[in-house]
């Protein structure tokens, strides 16, 4: 193997292990930021339960398009498109999934009952790179925000920067 065949793959897994976010589009659906864990060469997703992170349009058997940003900057390092396939619950390789998984999963309610409730509730993924690199977009890629349930907050009172920066009296 040639030194530049050897640091594609190098690139992949450096980049994707240091980055908190990947941004994967499975297929017919767009690109979403997701949390992962780099494990046994691939990146392992859990999602599509209650309180886990959606994975539309990964489907098992299928590809997706990964694109990894800088830790730092937040900025696009390398693409890749990679083949997803879904762990059986229970099997040797989800239960070494899971807890890989389970130690970089923030803000878990229940952490003890957290890999029972991922094999009742959720689908363990896993995006295995191919052999090629994709080439970086040259342009912004910025999209519109996608549909949520999601609520704002009301606008602020007219009054209320009056009550809070009121000035003292002399």
């Amino acid at each position: 193997m040639t030194a530049d065949a050897l640091l594609g793959p190098a690139l992949v897994e450096e980049a994707t292990k240091k980055s908190g976010l990947i941004w994967v589009r499975g297929e017919g659906s767009p690109a979403r930021a997701l949390w992962h864990v780099w494990h046994e060469g691939a990146a392992c997703l859990v999602g599509d339960g209650p309180g886990e992170q959606p994975l539309p349009g990964i489907v098992d058997g299928g590809r997706a398009e990964v694109t990894v940003r800088s830790k730092d900057k937040g900025g696009r390092v390398i693409a890749w498109t990679a083949t997803v396939s879904e762990l059986a619950a229970g099997s040797e390789e989800w239960e070494a999934t899971v807890a890989e998984l389970k130690g970089k999963r923030l803000n878990a309610l229940d952490a003890e009952r957290m890999p029972q409730r991922w094999a009742e509730e959720c689908r363990v993924v896993r995006l295995a790179p191919l052999e090629a690199t994709t080439e970086l977009p040259s342009g912004s890629l910025a999209a519109a925000p996608l549909p949520t349930e999601a609520t704002t907050r009301q606008a602020v009172p007219a009054g209320l920067p009056r009550l809070l920066f009121k000035r003292k009296r002399r």
